[in-house]
């Protein structure tokens, strides 16, 4: 391409033209809208998001007011009022894809469009930031995050922290306590700082999931913007992924680009990018042992070995390349496997967003009419039960899905769907491990509407301050109707919101 007196453009100034036009053409509305929701979000983020306990910067601003009283009021309606926005400009590109009316592009560039505003908001919808701060904290002055909490550490940041974490040691990998490491060196115990540096090594992986999701869709037969669509625009990875300044960030996307890589025969460079994974949260773990069967089928068709050697080869060497991958991280970041005994501290958390804690407080609730119910002991019993279910249906899945790479997929998505629902506890986020994988699997009308609305149905349960609505009926009615507008504004794409309405009164006049 060239400019108008012949000179050839720079790769930059080509990018930058193609997105100059998008901004300007029809499809980059739903692109725009959503900007303004995060734009939105942002501001009402300063006051209702899950802000700093004592916040100098709003002090010295004379902005301090957003956080209570009226300005508390104000600041929470501009937030929800984005995050609303945010969901309508999804459904609407939702409408488009599918009607097949989107490009890849579309959906990379209104990515950038929803994401930039975004990078300058204070955490929403979750906490945990300070927590990675504090973690990263100690390892930088020479404690063990295995070992300690971010109490042993007293500084700025554990100010931040949430109390129910301060005493518990890291559950996340190598990887990803040498990246929270970095960044307090960068900036010491500047809050503010250390959380846009933070969320700005969460970009990789959301540039990984960019490239990775299209090319695993193609793989098994799918479209790549519908995928795009339901794991990177979702809203439940734009905003509390990016938002929340979330490690799953990561951990998707070099899972996803390492399941991408092995499908397209690179298997060692698959596996590793896995590892990887596994070195920021565990749970990238769960897609291992499927990419043994997908590079074993490789060097059956490529090698011509035998089943039994294929699989021994694709086992040995995966089992090495992990070992590898995680001695290197473990060593660059100077501690040890301690992390694994960490990760049971999520039984802190108590939601129904699990179905042991659901069951458990539903026998509460019924079984306390009749008769005393100890609710921790049956939370104990409930979440016993969800264990040996995972233990169960690992293998017995593993072993199901293992003949195509559509199968081995499916299988993913499974076993991560049978954790997040099974596990003692779950927050949102969780749920866009099993999404990332769906993506390129669930691209049926049906299927998209029913991930429309349980998307939003997670979105709006949970409070801009980390805490959820679960235990107040108007907020759990309010969201069980965002949800089923935004299933059936999707599953009847022909019909606008406003006809919905109309829609509803014709059916109520002619019944009555």
């Amino acid at each position: 391409m060239t400019t108008d007196t012949g000179t050839p453009r720079s790769p930059a100034g080509q990018h930058f033209s193609r997105l100059a036009a998008f901004a300007s053409s029809g499809a980059a509305r739903p692109a725009l809208l959503g900007c303004l929701g995060a734009a939105l979000i942002t501001v009402g983020a300063l006051g209702a998001g899950s802000t700093r306990l004592h916040d100098p910067l709003l002090e010295s601003l004379h902005l301090s007011w957003l956080r209570f009283g009226h300005g508390l009021v104000l600041s929470s309606l501009l937030l929800w009022g984005g995050v609303a926005v945010m969901l309508i400009a999804w459904l609407w590109l939702g409408r488009r894809v599918i009607d097949g009316d989107v490009s890849e592009y579309t959906m990379v560039a209104t990515t950038g469009f929803w994401i930039a505003p975004l990078l300058l908001s204070v955490p929403v919808f979750s906490r945990d930031t300070y927590s990675y701060l504090a973690q990263g904290a100690l390892l930088r002055d020479g404690f063990d995050p295995y070992l300690v909490g971010p109490i042993e550490n007293p500084n700025s940041l554990l100010d931040n922290v949430s109390p129910i974490w301060t005493t518990t040691t890291a559950p996340y990998g190598p990887a990803f306590i040498l990246i929270a490491k970095f960044v307090t060196l960068l900036v010491g115990d500047d809050v503010i700082a250390g959380t846009m540096l933070l969320r700005l090594c969460m970009l990789p992986g959301l540039a990984l999931l960019i490239w990775a999701a299209p090319r695993v869709a193609r793989h098994v037969g799918a479209n790549g913007p519908a995928a795009l669509w339901i794991c990177v625009l979702n809203p439940l990875v734009v905003i509390h992924l990016m938002g929340g300044v979330h490690n799953e960030m990561l951990m998707v996307g070099l899972m996803v680009a390492g399941i991408a890589l092995t499908f397209g025969g690179r298997p060692v460079w698959g596996v590793a990018l896995i590892a990887l994974a596994v070195a920021v949260k565990a749970t990238g773990g769960l897609a291992l042992p499927f990419m043994v069967w997908v590079w074993m089928r490789q060097l059956q068709d490529r090698r011509g070995y035998r089943p039994l050697r294929a699989f021994a080869a694709a086992t040995a060497a995966s089992c090495a390349i992990f070992v590898a991958v995680f001695a290197v991280v473990s060593a660059l970041a100077g501690v040890g496997l301690g992390w694994l005994t960490a990760l049971a501290g999520s039984v802190k958390i108590i939601n129904w967003l699990t179905l042991p804690t659901a069951a458990a407080q539903l026998v509460n609730v019924i079984g306390g009419l009749f008769l005393p119910v100890n609710f921790y002991a049956v939370l104990d019993v409930t979440r016993i039960i969800g264990i040996a279910i995972i233990a169960i249906s690992l293998p017995l899945l593993w072993w199901r899905f293992r003949h195509t790479d559509r199968e081995a997929l499916v299988g993913i998505a499974a076993v991560m769907a049978v954790v997040v629902l099974f596990v003692p506890a779950a927050l949102p986020w969780y749920y866009t491990w099993p999404l990332a994988v769906v993506a390129a699997l669930a691209q049926s009308r049906p299927a998209i509407a029913l991930i429309a609305g349980f998307s939003t149905w997670i979105m709006v349960i949970f409070k801009p301050d980390g805490a959820h609505g679960m235990y107040s009926w108007a907020h759990v009615l309010l969201a069980t109707a965002c949800a089923v507008v935004a299933w059936y504004s999707l599953y009847h794409p022909d019909r606008r919101p406003g006809q919905y309405a109309i829609a509803w009164a014709r059916r109520t006049t002619s019944r009555a």
